[in-house]
């Protein structure tokens, strides 16, 4: 996912699915809401709905391609 050398430029599918808090912990959207919907719980689908953090191993990564966030 990192880039070798050169410009430092944002990744733009990066950009988009990740979000960088004011602290640096890095923010995304949990998978599993867009389609076939009726067969899970309303509980199931609301916890869904949020946002939960990227895992430790993969925030250095995120962050590579995300330069000035």
């Amino acid at each position: 996912m990192t880039r070798k050398g050169g410009i430092n430029k944002t990744r733009k599918a990066v950009a988009k699915r990740f979000k960088v808090t004011g602290t640096g912990k890095v923010l995304r959207r949990k998978q599993g809401k867009r389609h076939i919907l009726q067969k899970k719980s309303s509980k199931r689908k609301r916890q869904l709905g949020k946002v939960a953090l990227v895992d430790e191993t993969q925030v250095w990564a995120v962050k590579q391609n995300l330069p000035f966030a």
